[in-house]
């Protein structure tokens, strides 16, 4: 018994321009961004700025005391210059015999153990001492004066939001066509009239493989301030124009989430897997499994398996078809 042939429409796969767009969301983040935090337990002296001013590097935030330290890198200092003094009168010694190699050695190991003594506590004074590590706008004062800290107490944050980091992700099947470099634009919901231009800086050297997308980071200059870290924003990448190959929509059979079609063969069909790229209205852009000319089945595909036998129709024609 042969099944009897199932009438469908079909067309052509085409071959156009479109053009290359992706839009995508992700989050703000600042170019860099710290929590400000002190190396040692101490107590706060003096606090050297303000919620929400813009600082450079090396600016001073938060003076500890520092009484302690100085006193102590003030008695190392003393000892080195009374050592330093001792080893050039040893050396001149040593020139005439009077002191023997050991001497002069032992003389020479204190000199320099109390050169590493100043400068463990110079390095003390200067934890006293809490510095921006980088241009930026400094946030919420944490600490007041008198306050003690200890390592890991957030005194402040600071952000450089000159430059804005914007991280989304992309299907892989665009990777080939993003690269650094590649300009873009994104919008906040917080400013709907203005356009954030920007360029891709880096893609991420992973590709999710639950989502199978992969993570790209661009750059947003931000010299207005507009943007702040933690906005999410909307980003759209073009390329212009590309060659891509075209199905209507209609002719997709998704299966437990892979994409098939029904080729026309003859008097039969073929069922065979596709991978999708853009979609338009109407269109799918089709990036594997087919090539230009082939037939698609664009209406019956619910009434076809691999192999079955058809008879094509026109689309006028196929209501009627299909009612008989």
């Amino acid at each position: 018994f042969r099944q009897r042939p199932v009438a469908v429409v079909a067309v052509p796969v085409s071959a156009a321009k479109i053009d290359f767009e992706i839009e995508a969301l992700g989050p703000a983040r600042a170019n860099e961004s710290v929590e400000v935090t002190a190396k040692v337990v101490n107590q706060v002296a003096a606090v050297r700025f303000t919620e929400g001013q813009q600082v450079r590097r090396g600016d001073v935030l938060v003076e500890l005391d520092s009484e302690q330290e100085r006193a102590d890198l003030a008695a190392a200092e003393a000892a080195l210059a009374e050592s330093r003094s001792l080893y050039r009168r040893s050396r001149e010694l040593y020139t005439t015999k009077v002191l023997s190699d050991s001497q002069i050695e032992q003389i020479e190991a204190t000199y320099k153990a109390n050169e590493a003594r100043v400068a463990s506590a110079r390095a003390r004074v200067a934890d006293t001492v809490v510095r921006a590590p980088f241009d930026g706008r400094v946030g919420l004062r944490r600490v007041s004066v008198g306050s003690l800290i200890s390592p890991g107490t957030v005194i402040t944050t600071l952000d450089d939001t000159s430059t804005i980091k914007l991280d989304f992700t992309i299907p892989e099947t665009f990777l080939a066509a993003v690269q650094p470099g590649l300009e873009i634009t994104a919008r906040s919901v917080a400013f709907p009239d203005d356009r954030f231009a920007g360029k891709v800086a880096s893609i991420d050297s992973r590709v999710d493989p639950a989502t199978r997308a992969v993570t790209v980071r661009a750059l947003l200059p931000n010299p207005r301030g507009l943007l702040k870290p933690g906005m999410f924003l909307t980003v759209r990448l073009s390329r212009g124009e590309i060659d891509a190959l075209l199905v209507p929509e209609q002719a997709l059979v998704p299966e437990q989430g892979d994409v098939f079609v029904f080729v026309v063969q003859g008097e039969s069909v073929a069922k065979r897997k596709i991978r999708l790229g853009q979609r338009r209205v109407g269109d799918v852009q089709v990036l594997e499994g087919l090539a230009v000319g082939e037939v698609v089945v664009t209406e019956g595909t619910q009434k076809l398996r691999d192999g079955a036998s058809v008879t094509l129709q026109s689309a006028a024609a196929a209501p009627g078809a299909a009612q008989s």
